[in-house]
């Protein structure tokens, strides 16, 4: 038993440094982490009901200036409000029933004051005017905000790309998931012989007086502030439509005008049979009223709601790679299916707070394997989310820390994939689990949600209590080990965890045998397989993340 006891020993210092790494974390957060990221009062007292954000791009400058309408109700009285915008850009003024209003402004939050009480229930609005350089994107999508630069012909190419960051990086909004506003309509203004692509649908397209052409595109499905963009070239477009669970869903692509005939090749091969495989699995896409578009982008992607960015210069795999090593990851294209799959997960179901972003993140990973299931099968699909693990470093929890705006560990990529394909293996009826999968949909359609909320309905729905499994993969680093100990002959087993009371169902086999789903928690018990032996006995840890010990 002295491995074992080293091991706990182990387990024990693990737990230990990460309590106190995270009490370091704790404390480095800053009163602007807070103003971002936590619902205070100034921020709850107001549900986002509009928006109309209307923005000239000078690209020239780099310079951007205009204004966004906030239509909201009110859920209690109150007499002051927070939006949010960088502060590197400059609130030019608030305006309130025609008449310009006092606000303050602390590192990116902007306090409004209003002349009286709005009083629960009145549906109310102002406008903030706002103007200046934002951030420019250094390595868009992962730093965010905006990208200057230009196509192979010289011609303008510009992009936003904001998640993390925050969409008040470039304009003026209620900044946080747990509100997304209900409408919206987008008015980007571009030097004449430029087109701006946005979400949602093209309403109208207005020559103006000063050079400029302004772009108005209407989206009428709930949509997350990061979601919202402007992409501004020389575009080309064309159009199609998909036989969907709902209809007609119609199609739109754009991109740089002299890669539209490979772009119509390449885009032909993944997006009809990922919007099926994606439809069966996850229900019904769910923005038909805003079509599906794909648009080119001078960054790599990102799960722009109705307008998804991509940028992986028409290549198979991820820019040409395969991260799960198994060579079905070089058979499609990963911005395509990856971005789009965050249309189900993401998009529809929008996590509350940034620290559960695995809701967005492990769920459209997973996603990828069941695309590639859906074109060569249940064994094709596993392998490529086994393939996965060689990323995985298992570094922290997966759950970041709630209100300061900060995700967990970037594991919620092919780790959160692997739970989720354990789960699967867990219930053991691939209907049922179809069923849930596509019940998520459809119970938190067009929803922010929280941790709680996912976790309880795929253990409700699959009748299993996977509420420790969940805890231990996504709140705590280490992988839960099982113990596989012989005393005088008799296997015993039990889960070596940090988290109270973990229990799971495991798949153990008598080697030559049918895999047998047997219960484990953390108390040594025998083992319920017959004819198991030190020697025989097999775990599947193809279908299953954790470590195992043998004594």
């Amino acid at each position: 038993m002295r491995k074992t006891l080293l091991l706990l020993a182990a387990c024990g210092t693990m737990i230990s440094t990460a309590s106190a790494q995270l009490m370091k974390k704790k404390n480095d957060f800053t009163r602007a982490d807070t103003l971002r990221g936590m619902l205070t009062p100034l921020r709850t007292c107001y549900d986002i009901n509009y928006y109309h954000l209307d923005v000239k791009f000078n690209i020239d400058q780099k310079f951007i200036s205009g204004s966004n309408l906030f239509k909201f109700t009110a859920t209690v009285d109150f007499t002051k409000l927070q939006f949010d915008l960088y502060d590197n850009l400059k609130v030019e003024k608030v305006t309130y029933k025609g008449k310009e209003v006092p606000f303050a402004r602390e590192f990116n939050a902007v306090y409004v004051t209003f002349p009286k009480a709005i009083k629960k229930g009145n549906k109310d609005e102002f406008t903030v005017y706002y103007s200046g350089n934002p951030t420019i994107a250094k390595n868009a999508p992962w730093d965010g905000g905006v990208v200057f630069t230009a196509d192979s012909l010289g011609k303008p190419w510009v992009a936003t790309a904001c998640q993390g960051a925050g969409a008040s990086i470039w304009w003026p909004n209620k900044d946080h998931q747990a509100d997304e506003v209900d409408s919206m309509l987008i008015s980007i203004s571009v030097p004449k012989g430029l087109k701006d692509v946005s979400n949602g649908r093209l309403r109208k397209v207005t020559q103006l007086k000063d050079g400029y052409t302004r772009f108005d595109w209407a989206v009428k499905n709930p949509i997350n502030n990061y979601d919202v963009a402007a992409n501004i070239g020389d575009y080309a477009n064309w159009t199609d439509s998909y036989a969907g669970e709902k209809g007609k869903l119609d199609l739109s692509f754009w991109v740089l005008s002299y890669n539209l005939a490979k772009a119509k090749v390449h885009f032909a091969e993944d997006v009809k049979p990922m919007l099926k495989a994606f439809e069966h699995w996850f229900g019904p896409y769910p923005f038909y009223e805003d079509s599906y578009k794909l648009v080119e982008t001078p960054h790599l992607g990102m799960e722009h709601q109705s307008a998804v960015a991509y940028g992986n210069k028409y290549k198979k795999g991820y820019l040409g790679g395969d991260m799960s090593g198994t060579g079905y990851g070089t058979k499609w294209d990963y911005i395509i299916v990856h971005e789009s799959g965050h249309e189900w997960f993401g998009n529809n179901i929008t996590s509350k707070d940034i620290a559960d972003m695995w809701i967005h993140e492990s769920f459209t990973t997973y996603s990828e394997g069941i695309y590639t299931e859906s074109r060569w099968g249940k064994q094709a699909g596993q392998e490529y989310i086994h393939g996965q693990r060689t990323g995985i470093s298992n570094d922290g929890p997966i759950v970041g820390p709630y209100d300061v705006n900060k995700e967990g560990s970037g594991d919620m990529y092919p780790k959160g994939a692997n739970v989720l394909n354990m789960i699967r293996t867990i219930i053991n009826d691939d209907e049922k689990w179809r069923g849930i999968l596509r019940g998520l949909g459809k119970t938190f359609y067009h929803k922010t949600v929280t941790y709680d909320e996912v976790t309880k309905y795929i253990s409700e729905q699959a009748g299993i209590d996977l509420s420790t499994v969940f805890e231990q993969y996504l709140k705590h680093g280490n992988l839960p080990m099982l113990e596989l100990v012989d005393v005088r002959g008799k296997i015993y087993a039990r889960w070596i965890a940090e988290t109270p009371r973990f229990a799971m169902p495991v798949r153990i086999r008598v080697k030559g045998g049918e895999y047998k789903m047997v219960n484990v928690n953390k108390r040594l018990s025998p083992l319920t397989l017959d004819g198991a032996t030190k020697d025989n006995v097999e775990v599947d840890t193809f279908n299953y993340y954790i470590g195992v010990l043998q004594e």
